[in-house]
């Protein structure tokens, strides 16, 4: 297995040294990912998409995330860090198609570990179809879209569930449909505040693109 190095941070975002990324977790160092949540806007109607993390992967296996998602490496710049989408999603996209939403620190906090993350945040408008993705299989189970709307009433409180369609591989490799109600316990679970303002900030996008 390849030992990934990352740069590792104080809370003020100064850079003070590079360590295993093993290492960064078990510490609870803060470190650097790209995050590129994908949306849709057609006729209106404004959509969402997640990410279904593969049986196989050692942290969250089997929840709903953000679309594509990665860490950087220490020889890495946030531009590079658009290499995951593709990765994962099989989409090629260039850093410049993307839309800068924020940074922000982000914590995830588990028995075995605490993943401090300094997340670097973008949108990208895909109005693509289902087909066009081609998925890590080892990374990624399946996509699903959700509408908008009912994610920011989900995450605000508002609802208790959501709404998901797309579809997924299951164990024997096959492709199937996916339409089904989720709660938060579906979820990596981010703490509430990070989904809070995603949601806050996706809502201003829509908003402003709608105003031109």
């Amino acid at each position: 297995m390849i030992d990934e190095r990352v740069r590792i941070f104080d809370e003020n975002r100064n850079p003070i040294g590079v360590v295993s990324r093993d290492e960064a977790h078990r510490v609870g160092h803060w470190h650097e990912v790209f995050q590129c949540w994908f949306v849709r806007r057609e006729e209106g109607v404004k959509q969402v998409y997640l990410q279904l993390r593969s049986s196989l992967k050692k942290d969250f296996a089997g929840l709903y995330d953000i679309t594509a998602a990665g860490h950087l490496m220490a020889d890495e710049s946030v531009k590079d860090g658009v290499r995951e989408i593709e990765e994962e999603l099989g989409v090629p996209v260039s850093y410049e198609e993307l839309h800068p939403l924020l940074v922000m620190n982000a914590s995830i906090k588990q028995d075995n570990f605490l993943d401090n993350e300094i997340a670097n945040i973008y949108l990208f408008e895909y109005n693509q179809s289902f087909d066009t993705f081609d998925l890590q299989k080892e990374e990624v189970a399946g996509i699903v879209q959700a509408d908008f709307e009912a994610f920011y009433d989900f995450w605000m409180g508002k609802q208790t569930d959501l709404h998901v369609e797309g579809f997924w591989f299951n164990h024997n490799g096959e492709r199937k449909n996916l339409n089904q109600k989720i709660s938060k316990r579906h979820f990596v679970p981010h703490e509430s505040s990070y989904y809070e303002t995603i949601v806050k900030e996706m809502m201003k996008y829509f908003n402003q693109i709608e105003d031109r």
